[in-house]
Order: C-alpha cells, then sequence, then structure tokens
C-alpha cells in the first residue's frame, strides 16, 4: 500500500474516531444538562436516544449512497455534517438547539463508518487487512468506551459547551484535510434508489432502535415517585413494546422489498447477498454479541461506580480508561497476528476472555476495590479487541468486493441495534432487580450481578457459533467497484483452520 493511500486511511480512521466518540460523550453530562436547561430527565436522555436514533435511520442508506457518489464528496458530507453539529451544539442557547446539533452531528457519524471500511476495503491488499481493521476496531471498541472518561475530564473542570468546543477545531483540521487528500474509491454506478425502501428502513431500523431506547430510559426510571412513577414508567415500557413491534414489521417488509428488487435484477438499497457469505453472517452474529455486552459494560460500569460506590463521574470514566487504552494498543497486533494465523483462534481466546470477564462481574458488590472493577473492565476489553478485528476482517473479506459498501453499511447497523440493545437488556435487568430508580438514584448491587450474569449467558452461549469461523480467502481489491449484477465466485473459503 502506497504512502498516499496510507495517508488516506489515517486521516479517515482519525475522523472516524472523533465522531464515534460523540456517540457516549453525554451520558455523564446529563445530571449538569438537567440543572444546567432546566429540563427533566427523560428530555435530557434524548441527546443521547436521538443520536442513536439516527444512526439506526441514516446507515442502512449509505451502502447506496457509496455505491451511487464518490469517496471524496461523501467524506466531504460526513465532515461537515459533523462539524455543522458541533459548531450548532457550542452556540446552543437552550435545549431545542441542542438536540438538533446532535441529530446533524449522528447524520455525519451515519456515513462516516461505512464510508471507513469501504475505503479500506477497496485499497488494502488482502494480506494486509488485519492490521488496518486492527486500527478500526480502535475506533469501533475505543472511542465509545473513552467517551465517558474524555466527558468527566472535561466536565470536572469545564461546562457541558466544551464538549463541543473541544472537538470543534479537531472535526474541521479533518474536514480540510480529508477534502485536499481522501482520493476516490470504485467508480460510481448509476441507478434509481428505491423510493419505498427509504421509509421502510427508517421505520424499521428507527422503530426498533427507539422502542429498545425507551426501554434503557424506562429501566433508568423504574421505581421513582411510587403510583406515579410506577405508572409512567408501565406507560413508557408499553410504548417501547408497540415502537419495537412496529419496528420488527418494518423490517420484514423491508427485507422483504430487498428481496423482491433482486429478483428483478434491480439495486436494492441495502443488498442482503451479503448473507450468502457464511463466514459474514457468523462474523455478524457474534459482533453483535461483543456490541452488546461492550455497550451494556459501558453504560452499567459507570451508573454503579457512581451510585454503589458514590464516586465522581471523573472516577467512574477514569476507571474504565486504562481497558479502552489497552484495547487500542493491542488491536494494531491483534490485526498483524490475524494476517499471519488467520482468525479462529484470536476469536475463540477473545470469546472466552469476555465470557470469563462478564461472569467476573456478576460478583460486583458495594465493597468491590476499584482496582478489581479496572482489572475485571480490562479483561472485556481484551476480549473485545480478539473478537472484533479477526471477525470484522474475515467477515467482510467473505463478501464480493462489488458488496463492500453495503456490508460495510450491515456492520455499521448492526452495531449500533446491538448496542441499543445491550444497554436496554442490561439497564431493564438491573431495573427489574431492583436497580436504577432514577437517573440520579441508586443502583442496587442485585441489580447490576443480575444484568451482568444475564450479559454473560449470552455471550457463553455465542461460544459455539465462533467454532465455525474459518478462515477466508479474499480476491484482491478491484480497480473499480464493478457491477453487482456479477455473479463470478472472488473468493473462497479456506478449510484448514489455524
Amino acid at each position: 500500500m502506497d504512502a498516499r493511500h496510507s495517508l488516506v486511511i489515517s486521516l479517515l480512521l482519525v475522523s472516524a474516531f472523533v465522531v464515534i466518540l460523540n456517540e457516549t460523550l453525554f451520558g455523564v453530562a446529563i445530571p449538569e444538562l438537567i440543572d444546567d436547561l432546566g429540563v427533566t430527565a427523560a428530555m435530557a436522555q434524548w441527546l443521547t436516544t436521538a443520536f442513536m436514533l439516527t444512526l439506526a435511520v441514516i446507515i442502512p442508506i449509505t451502502g447506496f449512497l457509496l455505491q451511487r457518489f464518490q469517496t471524496r464528496p461523501m467524506f466531504i458530507v460526513a465532515m461537515s455534517l459533523f462539524s455543522l453539529g458541533t459548531l450548532l451544539g457550542a452556540l446552543s442557547p437552550g435545549f431545542e438547539m441542542l438536540l438538533i446539533s446532535r441529530i446533524v452531528q449522528a447524520s455525519g457519524t451515519a456515513i462516516m463508518m461505512p464510508l471507513l471500511f469501504t475505503t479500506v476495503f477497496g485499497l488494502v491488499p488482502p494480506q494486509i487487512r488485519g492490521r488496518i481493521v486492527g486500527r478500526i476496531s480502535i475506533v469501533i471498541a475505543v472511542a465509545p468506551a473513552l467517551g465517558p472518561s474524555v466527558s468527566g475530564l472535561i466536565l470536572d473542570s469545564l461546562g457541558w459547551r466544551w464538549l463541543f468546543i473541544v472537538m470543534l477545531p479537531i472535526a474541521l483540521a479533518a474536514l480540510t484535510l480529508g477534502a485536499l487528500r481522501v482520493v476516490n474509491v470504485g467508480e460510481p454506478q448509476p441507478g434509481r434508489l428505491d423510493v419505498l425502501s427509504v421509509p421502510l428502513s427508517a421505520i424499521g431500523f428507527g422503530g426498533f432502535v427507539y422502542g429498545l431506547s425507551l426501554l434503557g430510559e424506562a429501566g433508568q426510571s423504574g421505581g421513582a415517585g411510587g403510583e406515579a412513577g410506577a405508572s409512567a414508567v408501565s406507560e413508557a415500557t408499553t410504548t417501547a413494546i408497540i415502537a419495537i413491534a412496529i419496528g420488527m414489521l418494518g423490517l420484514a417488509v423491508f427485507v422483504w422489498r430487498q428481496l423482491v428488487l433482486q429478483r428483478r435484477g434491480e439495486r436494492a438499497l441495502l443488498d442482503l447477498r451479503t448473507f450468502q457469505a457464511r463466514q459474514f453472517t457468523l462474523s455478524i452474529i457474534t459482533v453483535s454479541v461483543a456490541s452488546m455486552a461492550l455497550f451494556g459494560a459501558i453504560i452499567l460500569i459507570p451508573l454503579y461506580v457512581q451510585q454503589v460506590l458514590d464516586l465522581s463521574p471523573l472516577v467512574s470514566g477514569l476507571l474504565i480508561l486504562p481497558g479502552a487504552l489497552l484495547q487500542g494498543l493491542i488491536a494494531p497486533l491483534i490485526g498483524r497476528r490475524y494476517d499471519a494465523v488467520g482468525p479462529r483462534g484470536l476469536a475463540l481466546s477473545g470469546a472466552i476472555l469476555l465470557a470469563v470477564a462478564m461472569w467476573g462481574m456478576t460478583f460486583l458488590s458495594a465493597s468491590t476495590p476499584l482496582w478489581l472493577i479496572t482489572a475485571a473492565h480490562i479483561g472485556l476489553s481484551m476480549g473485545l479487541a480478539l473478537l472484533f478485528t479477526p471477525l470484522l476482517t474475515n467477515g467482510l473479506s467473505a463478501i464480493r468486493p462489488e458488496l463492500n459498501s453495503y456490508g460495510s453499511a450491515i456492520v455499521g447497523t448492526i452495531q449500533q441495534v446491538s448496542g441499543a440493545a445491550g444497554i436496554a437488556l442490561f439497564i431493564s435487568v438491573a431495573a427489574a432487580a431492583g436497580g436504577p430508580s432514577s437517573v440520579a438514584s441508586e443502583v442496587s448491587v442485585p441489580g447490576i450481578q443480575l444484568a451482568f450474569m444475564v450479559g454473560a449467558i449470552i455471550v457463553t452461549l455465542a461460544l459455539p457459533v465462533v467454532l465455525l469461523i474459518r478462515r477466508v480467502i479474499p480476491a484482491e481489491p478491484p480497480a473499480t467497484t464493478g457491477q453487482i449484477a456479477a455473479q463470478t465466485p472472488l473468493h473462497t473459503e479456506a478449510e484448514p483452520t489455524r
């Protein structure tokens, strides 16, 4: 890979890290926003919910957009939207503008991750993809984990506006350099946008994520305010179930529509032929479970530290910082190891380590020493690093190169849906066992233990899937994107497992 392509990928990595960091940046800031803006906890939570909801609606569409438009214009659009949202946030006079700024930020973020994957798999030779995807894993797992730490550091001495002010010059610098240096990958493919698929995608993915987010919020509100509080929680839970049901129905119709378009030879909004590659499907299943564990732990550990151990947001963020930094350091090394030996041994070790860490967290109590919490999170982070890099590299290598943009969009969508599911699951289970009664209320030890136990069971049940992972021998990236209609096999799955 030449120096110019290395620079392009580095720019995309930095840009993606900045935009993904914002996804978890505001969780710690919610109590301060409630006091400063005079809003309710439910309203403040929308700053996170709206961000995730926007990602869920836009990411599925990026597969088509990356086929239709070239790389550089899409990068400029993504970083321009993110920079504009960041500026609006810094200047927001009240909650309404702040909410709009988060939606605009998320619109840019939704384009960036699929763009990064599509560019990497279009430029990077197969024999070194592992080490590059190792760097992408830093973005996927470390950036969200660093969000609470960065937010805690900023809020400890500065106001919430500085969450935007600090990011703005970085975003503008990335936009400027990228506009000058990013190259176009492949050739744009003309095609008609299926108008019906767009609202079906929004209803399906958006409704599902919205329902999951409501379940998480209901869990954080459980038990507050006696009968009135119980009634509000019941109403929120009912609304969440309805939203999830509508989302699942929308997803079913969306899938049907994509299959119909493919049978007719027309371009689908999200080409589902990616799932014909068995290793891609197996990787997506395992990455989904890992993403649930990642986001569930990110939301629950700070709640536990702040509300059971009665420590500050800064301390809760710093406790998970070593694990996040270690994950970032070892991800490229794991990528190099994947290039040498393949995915199975790495992924199996990661799944076992992740399961052990999750089971270990079921023993958290009101007297657990801080070093032990940090050690457990380090184990969880190392397990995730061993999973993400091999599985994403192997899975995306298994699909035909002309379907890379759709595979990237599916990876991004699945991670968002799984992250929302992990947050909703962990918080709801904790609430069912007497967990958080409000955003600022006490989390019970039994609730924390039960939530991590459920997560540990899910991770353990995913172990047999990891045993089915086989190394993929991909083709060299083509010079152009090519026609999606091409059906010639471009790779094989190697039977020997290493």
